[in-house]
């Protein structure tokens, strides 16, 4: 019978994380590189966060879920890169079992919460557009806050079922994982025993938690065209874009990815372009998201730009 302890349930100890292993003289490049993404990242986010929060103009319920994008966008992020970091600098590859599960759990808890959040952003969008004048009653506050919850629990509820099989198998050897953070292909070859049924059920279960959310999305995004479109004039319809351009653009980028990366087939020659993708898709948009609601939303430039001017102000005085 296995054991649910991590740390005892399998005949080696730990894991090696070869990540870039394979260009060890750009170390010190990569680390810097991930180290400044990294920053930009969170303090873009935490930026979002802080003004959804104290603006009382942003307080509507597309910042409201943008705040909550943010929020998920930099527990991603923590979620990989200090551990990449702490690799590239100290040289130290190795990560406990209990970790590596760990970081796994929270990779995908996260990417699910994403995927359903996007799609709740999407219909908002959808009732600001396609029906403007019962927006402020169908989204009101208690229904945005059962919007959010419910983004957060379906990617703890997919996680916890696939991670709860995971612990009935056991490792044993090898015991390298030729990636830069634990993802799932890779650590299921690592296991001893046939990983045929868990592999058709982690399937199973990506289609059941990322289907739904994605064609709620294209859906979401099929009416509102329509409706832009139906729009006489120009101007209007212009704004009537302007409002869910960003959202379109993050969709867009986050789909693309994922597609991308997963469509990849997984062969040892193609090992050095998954890396890059998985690079693009885990790093990069998370850092992208904030320039891009930034600098495509009048209102965030505006708050941002009172934000600064204030501080200007302040400093002068002192």
């Amino acid at each position: 019978m296995a054991n649910t302890d991590w740390g005892n349930q399998t005949s080696i100890t730990e894991f090696i994380l070869l990540g870039f292993g394979d260009i060890p003289e750009l170390e010190i490049f990569l680390f810097l590189l991930f180290l400044l993404i990294y920053i930009v990242t969170v303090s873009g986010n935490v930026l979002i966060i802080v003004l959804a929060i104290t603006e009382r103009k942003l307080h509507t319920p597309m910042y409201f879920f943008l705040g909550n994008l943010s929020c998920l966008e930099t527990c991603y992020t923590s979620t990989i890169l200090p551990r990449v970091l702490a690799s590239l600098l100290t040289g130290d590859k190795t990560i406990s079992i209990s970790g590596c599960l760990t970081q796994f759990y929270f990779i995908g808890f996260f990417a699910g919460a994403e995927c359903y959040l996007l799609a709740v952003m999407s219909y908002d969008r959808f009732l600001a557009i396609c029906k403007p004048l019962r927006y402020a009653v169908l989204m009101n506050g208690r229904f945005c806050l059962q919007l959010a919850a419910g983004s957060w629990i379906n990617g703890f509820l997919a996680m916890t079922i696939v991670i709860v099989l995971m612990l009935q198998l056991l490792f044993c050897g090898p015991n390298e994982i030729d990636h830069f953070h634990c993802e799932s292909t890779e650590i299921l070859n690592l296991y001893c025993s046939d990983t045929n049924q868990i592999g058709l059920v982690i399937t199973f279960l990506a289609a059941i938690f990322t289907l739904p959310p994605f064609v709620l999305t294209m859906a979401s995004y099929v009416c509102i065209i329509i409706t832009i479109l139906k729009i006489p004039s120009t101007t209007g319809r212009q704004k009537a874009f302007s409002t869910c351009s960003s959202h379109l653009t993050v969709v867009t980028i986050f789909y693309g990815a994922i597609m991308i990366l997963y469509v990849l087939p997984k062969k040892n020659s193609l090992r050095a372009l998954n890396k890059v993708f998985s690079v693009f898709c885990t790093v990069l948009t998370p850092m992208a998201n904030p320039f891009i609601y930034s600098l495509r939303n009048r209102e965030v430039r505006d708050t941002i730009g009172q934000m600064v001017s204030k501080c200007l102000d302040f400093t002068r005085n002192q």
